[in-house]
């Protein structure tokens, strides 16, 4: 009983992860040693599921991270994210300075939901870029 359950289980978690994992792995916090960690865990739970296609796949992503991660350029894609939504924020404010020089209230709320949208992924990652 417990290994029908366990089964599907570890099935519908494995199909929540993203396809590729050194991508998923990228946003998450503490350099190629959790992006590797993470990948081994993953490694584990496909093994144990039976799932030889996907255990093969993390594999590869494994021995890529292992062969071309470093933290140095972890740092590098952070900031280089970081800038992006800074840019992103500079044009979503010249967006609504725009729209309150037109005047028109619908165009104005529709780019101050942008703006906060685009100031929350800023934060987000510029908080990942502190870890």
């Amino acid at each position: 009983m417990n290994r029908l359950f366990t089964l599907p289980l570890a099935t519908l978690l494995a199909g929540i992860v993203p396809a590729n994992p050194a991508l998923a792995a990228d946003d998450a916090p503490g350099g190629c040693a959790a992006k590797r960690q993470a990948l081994e865990q993953r490694i584990e739970v496909a093994r144990s599921a039976g799932n030889s296609a996907q255990q093969a796949g993390l594999e590869k992503a494994l021995a890529e991270v292992t062969a071309h991660c470093s933290d140095a350029g972890l740092q590098r894609d952070r900031e280089a994210k970081v800038a992006k939504y800074r840019a992103e924020v500079s044009q979503r404010e010249a967006d609504l300075s725009e729209a309150k020089a037109k005047g028109d209230p619908e165009k104005i709320a529709r780019r101050q939901a942008k703006l906060a949208e685009a100031r929350a992924e800023l934060r987000a990652t510029e908080q990942d870029l502190q870890r």
